[in-house]
């Protein structure tokens, strides 16, 4: 993996990261690469991606690959050792983690034989999609952003993140990211069911603590990525749960309205939390099996204009 020429800022020579690949199904067509959300892993798209599929065949598109890589450090992914993890700020940040594992993810999809793939990420997972289109956006065929921002954290948000990845390493515990299976008031029905709790307990206690910490440390240390809003010319779609306490369709929408260079269809979802693809995987395998039939008709189109 060459992390020395990839995007607007050269990489130091680092450790190859290694990332763990759930393939749904196999397919010749432009990949569908689903990016979890934290602190899970991509068990989270258990539901949804055979439902795209579904969907997929019964529109008759052609037959597409579905892949949902772990992160660094989510489930079965190994876990960055520090110099794999480039450099580290003061405070414990990653600095460079983030387009490291967004490399890998395009080394992931090279190494399969594809030039290009549709980037789908929830949450954390659409900071990797945005770098995506940052780092290689040549091999953005399309995109969807769900349930997540652009933005870097703040000062306050950062220092958060990394007093959870210092007590989850320090106490060998996933307690402090608990919460995300607890619902508030204001939540979705889905979130406030027995089984959405029962669930999600179950997803992050699969995970380790040096793994939250991992990936708490990365998303601590990325860079604000709005400026790459405008720069995306490929089909788009934004997907926001009207519950969401952290990217309600207030926030989401603005980012589908940034797309100035491309349609980006967006999918407000009733009754629906920051899960988006858990909560209601029915709603958002249509969203996504609608941009894979853009992407496709745009595919067709460049070929009959070669």
């Amino acid at each position: 993996m060459d992390t020395q020429t990839a995007g607007d800022k050269p990489l130091p020579d680092t450790p190859a990261i290694t990332l763990h690949n759930t393939v749904y199904r196999d397919g010749a067509a432009v990949p569908l690469i689903l990016v979890h959300a934290f602190p899970v892993d991509h068990h989270m798209w258990d539901t949804c991606a055979p439902l795209i599929a579904d969907i997929a065949d019964g529109m008759g598109l052609d037959r597409f690959a579905i892949w949902a890589p772990d992160m660094p450090g989510a489930g079965e992914g190994p876990i960055p050792g520090v110099a794999a993890s480039g450099r580290q700020a003061p405070d414990g940040a990653y600095l460079d983690a983030l387009d490291l594992m967004t490399d890998a993810y395009a080394e992931l999809v090279h190494t399969a034989g594809y030039d290009r793939a549709v980037w789908v990420g929830l949450s954390m997972g659409g900071y990797v999609v945005l770098d995506m289109q940052r780092r290689h956006p040549d091999m953005v065929a399309g995109l969807a952003l769900c349930d997540t921002k652009a933005s870097a954290d703040d000062a306050a948000a950062r220092a958060n993140r990394l007093r959870i990845a210092d007590q989850c390493t320090r106490d060998h515990t996933v307690n402090p990211v608990m919460h995300f299976a607890q619902p508030n008031e204001g939540d979705s029905s889905i979130k406030r069911s027995d089984a959405f709790i029962s669930q999600m307990t179950d997803w992050i206690n699969a995970q380790t603590p040096e793994g939250v910490a991992w990936r708490q440390r990365m998303a601590a240390g990325r860079p604000d990525l709005n400026d790459q809003l405008e720069s995306i010319t490929a089909p788009a779609a934004v997907i926001s749960g009207e519950c969401d306490p952290s990217s309600p369709p207030s926030q989401m929408r603005p980012l589908a309205e940034a797309m100035t260079h491309t349609h980006a269809a967006f999918t407000q979802i009733p009754d629906c939390g920051h899960f988006s693809a858990v909560e209601h995987p029915h709603a958002v395998a249509q969203a996504l099996a609608d941009l894979m039939a853009r992407v496709q008709d745009t595919e067709r189109t460049e070929d009959d204009q070669q």
